[in-house]
């Protein structure tokens, strides 16, 4: 007996509320992850509520507990490339334009930040006018872990924090922050309990008057960005480039910084020497430019990052056959040709 076909779910689910839209991800199963189907989604329906006078407000949410959106779906992209598809190009054409999109939308927007929010995740919240997070927030860029860059707008949300300096330790060693270091650093704006998002007319309703409840006190990881650790980071990223910040770092001499010294280094160890060097030039030449010329630097940089640099073997020894063991192409920052960096901004201005 054959049973009936049945469509799949909606990658995106569209809700209105008291004047608001509601746009919920809808991949639970992959963390809400973004595919090209999920970000023509939200397109279509950001252009058509941009005009709409009875839309006030847009508010971002991704589907169940655990992630408000992990990223985009860097499997599918590693096979999209193997391919030679041209559906890579548009992926990265779409998606770029979706997050300049909304840091230009003529609507107040507010991003849920719940659970795991990492990469292209980033990418659709930090244009927005209200980031919230929460004390089960788990955030990163972790691109350069994969052999890639931080980018979805990195190139100017990183530098364009509290500092250069913690833009810099933010995107080059990708680790991760809890909600409340995300308010610290300047990457939310405020620090809210999950359970504040459960009623979305009771939350509308405390965003319209500024009521909001008591911060969390405690967090599903512990903070990070400490006062000492934020004083180490001016120190040590403030350096003129990557070779620098890792002797800055190993000269550290404050015992109750050793084992954030360790970690530090130890993360930056194993990613790829070649990205370290490309992000530290993304994030000094994003400080220069405006965010439209931003996403054009990082569209180039993509391109020759899956077709020239570590971005294939970091997603293969990472998150396709899970070795853990990439071959990058180069063993330290030392050895990486200035020329071979460059390579990665062609046609840009220095």
């Amino acid at each position: 007996m054959l049973l009936p076909e049945t469509e799949p779910p909606a990658s995106v689910l569209v809700d209105i509320i008291d004047g608001v839209g509601v746009l919920t991800l809808n991949r639970p199963a992959v963390l809400n992850a973004l595919d090209l189907a999920t970000v023509r989604a939200l397109t279509r329906q950001l252009d058509a509520w941009a005009d709409d006078p009875a839309i006030r407000a847009v508010l971002l949410r991704g589907s169940g507990e655990r992630a408000f959106c992990a990223g985009g779906d860097v499997c599918s992209l590693y096979h999209l490339q193997s391919q030679g598809s041209p559906e890579l190009e548009r992926y990265f054409d779409e998606e770029y334009a979706l997050d300049c999109r909304i840091h230009r939308y003529p609507k107040p927007t507010i991003a849920l930040m719940d659970g795991v929010v990492m990469g292209g995740g980033m990418g659709i919240s930090q244009g927005c006018t209200h980031r919230l997070v929460t004390e089960r927030t788990r955030m990163a860029m972790p691109e350069t872990a994969i052999g890639v860059f931080p980018d979805v707008g990195g190139s100017y949300f990183l530098s364009r924090l509290r500092s250069a300096a913690l833009g810099v330790y933010i995107g080059v060693v990708g680790d991760t922050l809890s909600g409340a270091d995300a308010v610290v650093s300047g990457l939310a704006d405020r620090l809210v309990p999950s359970a504040f998002l459960a009623d979305l007319p009771a939350l509308i309703a405390a965003i319209d008057a500024g009521a909001w409840p008591a911060a969390p006190t405690h967090t599903s990881i512990p903070s990070l960005l400490t006062a000492p650790v934020l004083a180490a980071v001016e120190r040590h990223f403030c350096q003129p480039g990557v070779e620098e910040i890792l002797a800055s770092l190993a000269g550290e001499t404050d015992p109750a910084l050793r084992t954030w010294v360790e970690r530090t280094l130890g993360l930056l160890a194993q990613r790829s020497p070649l990205m370290l060097r490309v992000t530290f030039e993304q994030l000094r030449r994003g400080r220069q430019l405006d965010l439209e010329a931003c996403f054009r630097m990082e569209r180039t940089m993509v391109a020759h990052s899956f077709a020239h640099g570590d971005t294939m073997e970091g997603i293969r020894a990472l998150l396709i056959d899970k070795d853990r063991s990439p071959r990058w192409r180069h063993r330290a920052v030392a050895e990486v040709p200035r020329e071979e960096v460059e390579a990665f901004f062609a046609g840009h201005p220095p």
